[in-house]
């Protein structure tokens, strides 16, 4: 989107003194202090540091060969990054937390239903059935499944998932150098820098094997410039349409980024303002209503999903407490991430939650320049609110308790936090995802900053600016996630021999019972595009599936799939009383199972064999699968 007739033109800046060009102030006018002159300060704050080489003219909107170009280097370093999925997009996977992915396909299929048979899109239960699953409260990322549905049709949704994944990365990285290049720097190596590290950066390499939603952030960059559009809109009421289509779409890609990059704004603006409060007399009518506009609007567009989210069938109030603690560990910012070339699963075992959530890791060589651009161009106004934007992420993604090397110091401030609404419902760590894009931005500043120098100090400052972008980068340029094999969907589910025992009202249940370490099932059902229902899954739901009650990893827990579990976790054979039996019947009964499904080549398939023999008789061999027809034992009664 851009800034139209309302945007002030480029702005030069020297220290704390900027020149403005543009329709936000008198011609060549000068802006010092408190801001005087129509409140600029707040109106030119994203190009703050940046000059146009054209003098001052408007930058080109329309894209340029050059632009092109580099959207085409960003696709093949996405290529890169994801050329081991590629290889065999239905055989590979992370190496490790294998549930995100399958989760993902379930939600890719669940879009495929919604376009052709016009299922409910909120909510399913074709997933942990009977009770179902609330899908405004998990990421059904709607807005990327939806337009993917002609992909998912026919590749299926393994496919849909790396591509969404290479567009990802790809699509976050262009869109910031294209907002960068027209509106924050006027040379083109810094608004690929810039691009690059937003796209690129070790936390985005983190998610992208398990989350294409969060690494979805292309259209981030639009929305920070609309707000700050609003700053000094001559048409505000039209701005804040466009800034609620822009919010309404993020809406169903990822919330929790939402909602990061709407508080991201706020603390900014604050920032500016709390440097030049005369700006605010000029600001706050545009601002304010454009942002009541969007409100409006936005709210009206999201009021009965939301309502859905937050009251409706499997609502739950907080996240499970096994993520509300997880946060940065304070050497974590000085390690390079794991999916880069200078990182190390080994020495970044203790810094993070998990591999997928290293949402730091921006290596020693990085954070050096980044303060040392905050140094450098300290009298800029907005580098300094960029700065205060980025500590203040950085310090609330340390969590409930600051730690280092993994040993616990002292409360961090996200305590003080952590139970406000909506506040409870989010990740802390990924507050380190704002930080980076800061961090990118500033960056891209001194960049811009080292080509524009005039002589004689602009071959040095060149050579050094280089050399330092060199020691940052290297250690964190991207390498290709690592993948290992995995099961084969069985020919008995893509064959569809499953249709003949499996009714409508029916669940298929495979063995072992869907959960959080067992997500195969919720793949062969992504791929009949959900032919059938399953119990069970991995996916966020109230404890006991009671609406409302804090949140938990999985359903009602399930005593048949955790004698299961045992099974296949040791392999041993194990004998169960008649009171166990009875309860396993029971729960076959509460999913009204049709039959009961175990891939010949599972692990521990054996003894798992003969375990669920025991509650539903002797097995029989389909094609790659053992089954058990149990209609007649769940239509029992008793």
């Amino acid at each position: 989107m851009e800034a139209a007739s309302a945007a002030p033109g480029p702005v030069r800046t020297s220290g704390s003194t900027a020149t403005v060009n543009g329709p936000a102030a008198t011609a060549d006018s000068t802006v010092t202090g408190d801001a005087a002159g129509a409140g600029s300060a707040v109106a030119t704050a994203p190009a703050a540091g940046s000059a146009a080489s054209d003098g001052g003219r408007r930058p080109a909107r329309r894209l340029t060969r050059r632009d092109l170009l580099v959207f085409g280097a960003f696709l093949l370093g996405a290529i890169w990054v994801t050329s081991s999925i590629w290889m065999d997009p239905q055989g590979r996977v992370a190496s490790l937390y294998k549930s995100d992915p399958a989760q993902v396909q379930f939600f890719l299929a669940h879009s495929v239903r919604v376009v052709l048979h016009g299922e409910f899109p909120f909510y399913t239960d074709f997933l942990n059935y009977p009770d179902g699953v609330n899908l405004m409260a998990n990421t059904s990322i709607l807005a990327l499944g939806i337009p993917m549905v002609p992909v998912t049709l026919l590749f299926g949704p393994a496919v849909s998932f790396v591509v969404l994944v290479t567009l990802g990365l790809a699509g976050t990285a262009s869109a910031w150098y294209y907002m960068l290049s027209r509106h924050i720097v006027s040379t083109p190596a810094a608004a690929i820098v810039g691009g690059w590290l937003c796209g690129f950066s070790p936390a985005m390499l983190s998610h992208a094997s398990w989350h294409p939603n969060i690494i979805s952030q292309f259209l981030l960059p639009f929305i920070v410039w609309r707000v700050l559009v609003l700053t000094r809109s001559r048409r505000p009421i039209r701005d804040g349409l466009i800034l609620a289509a822009l919010v309404v779409y993020q809406m169903f890609i990822n919330e929790e980024i939402l909602l990061f990059t709407a508080m991201a704004c706020g603390i900014f603006l604050l920032a500016v303002l709390a440097q030049r409060p005369g700006a605010w007399s000029a600001a706050w009518r545009p601002l304010g209503i454009g942002v009541a506009t969007c409100a409006v609007v936005a709210g009206a567009l999201l009021a009965y999903p939301l309502y859905i989210q937050f009251a409706g069938p499997m609502a739950y109030h907080g996240l499970s407490d096994a993520v509300r603690d997880y946060g940065n560990d304070l050497m974590g910012f000085f390690n390079p991430g794991s999916p880069t070339i200078g990182g190390s699963r080994r020495s970044n075992v203790e810094l993070a939650p998990n591999y997928s959530e290293e949402n730091a890791f921006f290596g020693w060589g990085l954070l050096l320049v980044a303060v040392g651009a905050v140094l450098w161009m300290r009298r800029d106004l907005i580098v300094r609110a960029l700065a205060f934007t980025g500590v203040f992420y950085a310090v609330l993604s340390l969590g409930e308790v600051v730690s280092y090397w993994g040993r616990d110091l002292f409360p961090g401030p996200w305590e003080l936090l952590v139970r406000l609404p909506l506040l409870n419902a989010v990740v802390p760590t990924r507050f380190g995802m704002i930080t980076s894009v800061v961090i990118a931005i500033v960056v891209a500043l001194a960049v811009d900053r080292a080509a524009r120098l005039r002589q004689p100090d602009r071959s040095t400052v060149r050579a050094v600016t280089a050399f330092a972008l060199v020691v940052a980068l290297l250690p964190i340029a991207p390498m290709p996630l690592r993948m290992v094999s995995r099961p084969d969907v069985p020919d008995f589910i893509t064959s569809g021999a499953w249709q003949e025992y499996v009714a409508a009202d029916q669940a298929l249940v495979p063995i072992p019972v869907p959960s959080m370490g067992h997500t195969d099932g919720m793949r062969w059902a992504a791929s009949t595009n959900l032919g059938f229902r399953i119990p069970g899954g991995y996916f966020l739901a109230p404890r006991n599936a009671n609406s409302g009650d804090p949140g938990r990893f999985g359903g009602r827990r399930s005593g048949f799939g955790a004698m299961l579990d045992e099974v296949a976790a040791t392999g041993r054979s194990v004998t169960y009383d008649d009171r166990e039996r009875r309860r396993g019947l029971d729960e076959l009964r509460h999913w009204n199972a049709a039959i009961l499904v175990l891939p010949v080549d599972q692990g521990n398939a054996e003894p798992l064999r003969l375990a669920v023999e025991q509650f539903a008789g002797p097995a029989q061999r389909v094609q790659d699968v053992w089954i058990w027809d149990v209609r007649a034992l769940t239509s029992r009664q008793g």
